[in-house]
């Protein structure tokens, strides 16, 4: 494997008057100049979050629809110096908008609201807080408590009400139970060979340096992940896989209720609660779809391989599948770099080893954190799943400077969550001991 690329501000410029510098690696080293400032919308690696790229510096400070020079994959000496001004000239708005995000979550947890996204609902506010208001002062706490009550009550779930109304709609129920039925009949055979290994493998390599673009387009192109899902048919397959609890991923049903606490395994899940997964949190305001146009798409959505629409959706769960492989005990026999920082990232957590070398009573980890520790690679690829559907439904087609950010961020929510879990436990045995010394 080649050396990784200095990402460091004083890495050398490429000697010709027409040189070209990749976009991503000028984002990346003009970002990490901003320092810790930014940290709260930076990544593990110190590089912008996807959503940072999405909804803050695109739109708002690199602006390529007004900066087409900007635009391209590869930029010129001119374009790349344009970009790095823009956003060092950007860098305290960014700072404060960092600052702004963290009050916003505050308040958020204040108000106990649990439904979507925190960056994709309060990025672009946070922006705006920072640009109109400075950073964060004395009212912060009100401001921020303002600013989310505001978007909690903007994005209520008005689609997924008139989805809901469809569904009642006995006649119309029935005509979306004919579509769902004759588009699983339908279901198209792959007949595209499997993906090469070294282009996966390479793929994986690149990825987490940001520039693994190149491969993980010749994944698409060859239609590498509908090939990887042709076998989700055979028995037990996807049940291995965490995606269902059948042997076979079965028909699923119209559905009209759904409720946070009980979904069900993806493939198991209902129309209406993968919609309602995905949706409750709020609609982005240009989602360009109605209320029958976004359950049509849904039922052919589950028909298709992986039950996703996009190949880079497709493509996305089959480099997830083979990086995931470094979580298990036997790991893969020649491991990439998306492997090694996968696993590197999973191993360093004490409670993760205790759970795999000691005994389950000797451990002192619980017993289903235990079971979730030694099956984590089922609990990592749900996730996964579910962050490229809600992807899907967002119109957020996944690009392979995406791929890095999307695996090592499943697997940090994965860890996060048994961290909260284990902490849960281990405070209860506390209070159970306390009441009992007490009696």
């Amino acid at each position: 494997m080649s050396a990784p690329t200095d990402l460091s501000p004083e890495a050398p410029a490429v000697e010709s008057g027409r040189a070209r510098h990749p976009r991503a690696q000028v984002i990346a080293q003009a970002w990490m100049e901003l320092g810790a400032s930014v940290a709260p919308l930076s990544n593990g690696s110190g590089r912008p979050l996807a959503r940072t790229s999405k909804l803050i510096l695109d739109p708002l400070v690199i602006r390529p629809l007004q900066n087409p020079g900007l635009a391209a994959g590869t930029l010129t000496d001119d374009a790349a110096v344009e970009l790095r001004e823009r956003i060092r000239a950007a860098g305290p708005d960014l700072s404060a908008a960092a600052a702004w995000f963290l009050e916003l979550k505050a308040a958020r947890r204040r108000l106990r609201i649990t439904d979507g996204n925190p960056q994709e609902k309060y990025f672009q506010r946070c922006y705006e807080l920072a640009r109109t208001a400075g950073s964060p002062a004395a009212d912060a706490v009100a401001v921020a408590a303002g600013a989310v009550s505001e978007i909690a009550q903007s994005s209520g779930g008005s689609l997924l009400a008139r989805v809901r109304q469809l569904l009642a709609d006995e006649e119309h129920a029935a005509v979306l139970g004919r579509e769902l039925d004759d588009a699983w009949r339908r279901r198209p055979a792959s007949m595209t060979p499997p993906a090469p290994a070294e282009t996966v493998a390479a793929a994986l390599d690149e990825c987490p340096t940001g520039e693994g673009s190149a491969a993980f387009d010749a994944l698409v192109a060859g239609a590498a992940g509908t090939a990887s899902g042709a076998g989700l048919a055979g028995e037990g397959i996807a049940q291995g896989l965490g995606l269902t609890r059948h042997p076979l991923p079965p028909l699923p049903r119209i559905g009209e209720t759904a409720s946070k606490r009980d979904l069900p395994l993806p493939f198991d899940r209902s129309i209406f609660e993968r919609l309602f997964a995905a949706l409750s949190g709020g609609v982005p305001p240009d989602l360009a779809v109605d209320a029958e146009g976004l359950l049509s798409e849904e039922i052919v959505r589950s028909a298709r391989v992986w039950q996703l629409g996009e190949e880079e959706g497709r493509v996305a769960m089959l480099l997830g599948a083979e990086a995931s492989s470094a979580l298990e005990e036997n790991g893969p026999a020649r491991p990439t770099a998306a492997h090694r920082l996968l696993a590197a990232r999973w191993h360093r957590e004490a409670y993760v080893r205790r759970a795999l070398r000691l005994p389950a009573d000797l451990s002192g980890v619980p017993a289903a954190v235990v079971d979730d520790v030694r099956a984590v690679r089922r609990g990592y690829l749900r996730r996964l799943w579910v962050r490229l559907h809600g992807r899907e439904l967002r119109d957020q087609r996944v690009e392979g400077r995406d791929v890095w950010d999307l695996l090592d961020g499943v697997l940090r929510s994965v860890v996060m969550d048994q961290r909260q879990r284990l902490k849960t436990a281990m405070t209860r045995g506390a209070d159970n001991r306390e009441a009992t010394e007490a009696a």
